[in-house]
């Protein structure tokens, strides 16, 4: 196990998966500026290393993350700007899969980094809500411009101004959240799902991912053309050998695997 900020990030590795965990379990799990250093920094370090292909981020203790350490806010307004900060941990877009797997609280800055993942895992104790609009406090993680763009903007709105928790149900029902776990196993289904998403040809699956990601803001044939040029590397490094493997027999009749 490898660890950031003296413990407060902690990072395993098992075959291509990376599992992070943010570890402050006495606030919930709310990153001071040294763990929202050391979470941005673990993030990084695992989207360089070629051998880590898919990571899981969660917390200890039954929550995800409270956001921001508000006793550290209250002593000094020059905190870490989550998502427009070189080092802060929403910044920027990986260019391998992230999968939250959210227990308990995943608010303000929480959110945040719940949204800044690709896919969300939750149980019924997982609660979204920028909780932080009661005490004046701004996101600055990316959550005004993910949140709607995942939501729309009805429903973003409708959390960014009252402040509301959001429960498993209403999350999966607004695709705030796409998956469900039983209580308290949410990290071993994302690392699970994790598994099979490493098993696949990879560049195909970046590059349509990012495709996505990138198409936001731009006109169709923009995005179009984006996907195209994202496209190349797969069809020459992968897209021939796949299709003679199904030509083959793999995957047929219903049957879907990875490999």
């Amino acid at each position: 196990m490898k660890d950031y900020a003296d413990g407060k990030i902690l990072v395993e590795t098992q075959d291509a998966i990376t599992t992070v965990t943010i570890n402050r379990p006495e606030v919930r799990n709310a990153l001071d500026n040294g763990a929202a250093r050391g979470l941005g920094q673990a993030m990084r370090d695992f989207d360089a290393d070629d051998g880590q292909l898919v990571a899981v981020l969660t917390g200890v203790g039954g929550a995800f993350c409270a956001g921001a350490d508000l006793k550290q806010v209250a002593g000094s307004s020059d905190y870490v700007a989550w998502a427009g900060d070189a080092e802060g941990p929403t910044n920027p877009t990986l260019s391998k899969p992230v999968i939250a797997a959210v227990e308990g609280h995943a608010v303000a800055g929480g959110l945040g980094i719940a949204l800044w993942c690709d896919i969300r895992v939750v149980d019924e104790t997982a609660v979204f809500g920028v909780f932080c609009r009661r005490w004046g406090v701004p996101m600055s993680d990316g959550t005004t411009v993910r949140l709607p763009r995942l939501i729309g903007a009805a429903r973003a709105l409708d959390m960014l101004i009252t402040g509301r928790g959001v429960g498993m149900d209403e999350a999966i029902d607004w695709g705030l959240a796409t998956r469900r776990a039983p209580k308290g196993e949410t990290r071993a289904e994302a690392e699970e799902l994790a598994r099979q998403i490493a098993t696949f040809p990879q560049i195909a699956m970046r590059s349509d991912r990012m495709s996505a990601y990138r198409q936001a803001g731009q006109n169709l044939a923009d995005a179009v053309a984006e996907e195209k040029a994202l496209s190349l590397a797969a069809k020459e490094a992968e897209a021939q050998a796949g299709a003679a493997r199904f030509a083959a027999g793999e995957g047929r009749h219903g049957a879907f695997k990875g490999d």
